[in-house]
């Protein structure tokens, strides 16, 4: 058994997924390169996208492969972590606008 649930060696693994279902496996690739070729955003613009989603998502091989995938498209340090920060702002203002949840049934609770 590995040391850690996440080993970095596993992201060189993702390509077989197809190995238990292909035909789902060969779409699934398909769509995903789809999804990161140049379009209305460019391909660094879609890159810090996923970087920060990677952070809200906390996914560890998604962190890794895109940072070096926002670096190799000449990104910044400083643009990856405000990207990151907007991940966290995004995540705490989810957990906040919650709070009118509460507040609503504290008030229902209250008459």
């Amino acid at each position: 058994m590995a040391e850690n649930y996440y080993v970095d060696s596993d992201l060189s693994k993702f390509p077989k997924i197809t190995e238990f279902q292909k035909e789902l496996g060969d779409k699934f690739f398909s769509w995903y390169s789809s999804v990161f070729a140049e379009g209305a955003l460019t391909a660094r613009e879609k890159s810090l996208i996923a970087l920060a989603v990677s952070h809200a998502v906390q996914c560890p091989y998604c962190i890794d492969a895109y940072t070096q995938d926002t670096l190799q498209k000449g990104c910044t340090e400083e643009q990856m972590m405000e990207a990151v920060h907007v991940s966290a702002a995004i995540r705490g203002g989810a957990s906040m606008v919650h709070g009118v949840q509460m507040m609503n049934k504290v008030k229902k609770i209250s008459m």
